[in-house]
């Protein structure tokens, strides 16, 4: 199954059998606004809690549950649960998916979270271990703003540099059941650090380690990017996402004709005043969830390489001056039809 030095090429790949995507009022304005399963209606994005953090944690629950019923499968057949999200210790999965009561990894990979637990999620239903696993993240704009930049109500001005953390939750069960979207093989990426220690424009930060995976992807499995329909980044953004193509040029690869980018397509930049795009852990999710898995599926695009980005930051190594290292992993999915 290993391939190369960071892939494995599963012998019997899993399947994605559902998604469930749950969002914002902003995010339900946007391009992607009506392939969402649940569209947040409150300015506030509170979903019926009094805080922002119980509100993410309550994204999280809603899109774990709105997966598992559209996959068919019993709840209580879920062995596994990975998931994670931006706050503190955990804090918005592990109260969020506490009445599942499913055993949990939690997990942080910033906003490259969902292909992190995509990737385990794989392994282990590709290895036998369990038949079915969930994988979940998220993000809440309000509850990334307060730890990682201002209280909102300090109303800075952001720079143009900035993105815009999407309030959204998106949520996967993979089971070794047949359906129409395979995960044949993944690429585990590693931390990529170029020494950039502004934390508005993450776009630069994690544009290197996207480059360090799609290249590995394409050594480790011996086949030119031109295998892929398209290559689909988490959250570079706008100013992320140049920088990528430009990386890639200077190795002699082009993929801006089958490149997309998450934090490009969530979010109108003309209308909604978002500057450099989207980002967050629920950027990538509830676009992977909402639009690229329904082209997979009915077969428009029949492989995919799905690359979330993380800017792994903290607001302790940020405040102590370090840099902003970044993360890609990156997960191949099939049509199966």
């Amino acid at each position: 199954m290993a391939k190369g030095k960071q892939s494995l090429g599963f012998a019997e790949a899993p399947y994605l059998l559902s998604a469930g995507t749950i969002v914002g009022q902003k995010e339900s304005q946007g391009p992607l606004g009506k392939l969402f399963d649940e569209r947040g209606q409150d300015k506030n994005n509170l979903f019926g809690k009094t805080t922002w953090e119980e509100a993410e944690s309550e994204m999280q629950k809603r899109a774990c549950l709105r997966a598992v019923e559209k996959s068919g499968i019993p709840k209580d057949k879920i062995r596994y649960l990975f998931g994670g999200d931006l706050l503190r210790q955990g804090t918005a999965t592990a109260m969020g998916i506490e009445s599942l009561q499913i055993p949990m990894f939690g997990l942080f990979g910033a906003c490259s979270t969902s292909g992190e637990a995509l990737a385990l999620a794989s392994m282990t239903v590709a290895g036998g271990y369990a038949d079915y696993a969930l994988a979940v993240t998220s993000s809440h704009f309000g509850s990334a703003e307060k730890e990682f930049r201002f209280p909102l109500g300090y109303a800075s001005q952001r720079p143009l540099s900035a993105q815009w953390t999407v309030t959204g939750s998106g949520a996967f069960v993979i089971g070794c059941e047949k359906s129409k979207v395979r995960l044949s093989g993944v690429t585990v990426g590693k931390i990529v650090d170029y020494g950039l220690k502004d934390s508005q424009n993450m776009g630069g930060c994690m544009a290197p380690a996207a480059c360090d995976t799609i290249l590995t992807n394409r050594k480790d499995f011996g086949q030119d990017l031109e295998a892929y329909d398209q290559i689909v980044t988490g959250d570079l953004g706008y100013i992320g996402s140049t920088i990528l193509l430009e990386l890639l040029k200077k190795n002699g690869v082009d993929i801006e004709d089958r490149h997309m980018d998450c934090g490009k397509t969530i979010f109108d930049q003309q209308t909604q005043d978002t500057h450099a795009g989207g980002s967050g852990c629920g950027c990538a999710a509830v676009t992977l969830g909402s639009y690229v898995v329904p082209k997979i599926c009915k077969g428009e695009w029949k492989k995919v390489l799905f690359v979330p980005t993380g800017a792994l930051m903290s607001t302790v190594s940020f405040n102590e001056g370090e840099s902003i290292p970044g993360i890609a992993h990156g997960i191949v999915l099939e049509h199966a039809g």
